[in-house]
């Protein structure tokens, strides 16, 4: 499992519509073939950044989606939303994998 990190740069006058953005990416993202982890939007402290984060069985899924996306007519619209609406400056991706032990750990309490 890989899990594709993205972080972005965000016009933090225009989080209203990156927030739409990302609920439309809720319904994109697993018809094309990610597993959507979430959209994780400013809350405190810094007010320009969010991350989107989808996991994929492997970088060729990864590949298979990404073809997928730009047949997808409600991708290929969500795209052209962030172009027109320009509230995302800047976009970083990187590809991780999760040290199993360690991932979704509840509260210890003992």
């Amino acid at each position: 499992m890989i899990t594709c990190f993205i972080e972005y740069q965000l016009d933090p006058s225009k989080l209203a519509l990156f927030e739409q953005y990302a609920r439309n990416w809720g319904e994109i993202i697993p018809r094309c073939g990610g597993e959507l982890i979430g959209y994780f939007l400013p809350h405190e402290g810094t007010n320009f950044v969010a991350y989107g984060l989808i996991n994929f069985a492997s970088l060729a899924e990864y590949e298979a989606y990404r073809v997928r996306l730009k047949a997808d007519q409600q991708g290929r619209d969500n795209f052209n939303f962030a172009l027109k609406e320009r509230f995302i400056l800047q976009e970083k991706r990187s590809f991780l994998s999760c040290v199993p032990q360690t991932f979704l750990q509840g509260v210890n309490t003992q």
